[in-house]
């Protein structure tokens, strides 16, 4: 009777393909992003395109979390679980946070500093990409998941740099006689470091459950 019960119940592996999943429409949606950053009249397209994979994506965190609760033995943790498709979802919300504001001020040109941070989204998610099949064996994978973490970092650091220039540069040139235009300005840099801050969020995610089950 209980074997049966069980072949029910989701299976632990199922976690790892969520993930990898959710990990899809982070780079499908950070991908979107860069490509909204171009300018344009495709502008609009893109913002709809980050909107439609933030949706799946919260779609496959529900299906995580309902997965925590009917599982018997999960991979690792249920906590870290948890924490790491929050943190995961929580990137690619800021990704469409950064959209909607953008569609709200009808913006179509954007900054050198706001590409380049656009860039470095994509670079994070790809690492991001990368370190979640590695999940599947944390002993064997570590040294990778730790290289990957420590990219990410450094990667975090960079949009830091590149927000502080960016500003500095909004204010000494567009903004300088258009104050609407630093307020706009301004408004899409901080969404676009929140949005690797948060990527940055699931690196140390990743590297707890390291350091928890090694």
């Amino acid at each position: 009777m209980l074997g049966w019960f069980q072949a029910l119940m989701p299976k632990e592996d199922r976690f790892f393909d969520l993930f990898e999943q959710h990990a899809k429409t982070l780079c499908a949606g950070a991908h979107a992003l860069r490509e909204l950053l171009n300018g344009g009249d495709k502008v609009p397209e893109y913002c709809g395109a980050v909107a439609r994979e933030e949706e799946a994506a919260d779609a496959i965190t529900r299906e995580v979390m309902l997965a925590v609760r009917r599982t018997f033995i999960t991979p690792f943790d249920r906590s870290d679980i948890r924490d790491l498709i929050s943190s995961m979802d929580d990137a690619i919300d800021q990704m469409h946070k950064t959209a909607k504001s953008i569609t709200l001020f009808d913006a179509r040109s954007f900054e050198p500093q706001m590409v380049e941070m656009g860039d470095i989204i994509v670079r994070a998610t790809g690492l991001t990409a990368e370190a979640v099949p590695l999940l599947r064996s944390l002993r064997s994978n570590a040294g990778r998941l730790n290289g990957i973490v420590e990219e990410v970092t450094r990667l975090e650091e960079q949009s830091d740099q590149l927000y502080d220039a960016g500003l500095s540069a909004l204010f000494h040139g567009p903004a300088r006689n258009d104050a609407m235009a630093f307020i706009v300005g301004s408004e899409i840099y901080d969404h676009l470091e929140k949005v690797v801050d948060r990527l940055e969020d699931v690196a140390n995610r990743i590297s707890s459950v390291l350091i928890e089950h090694l």
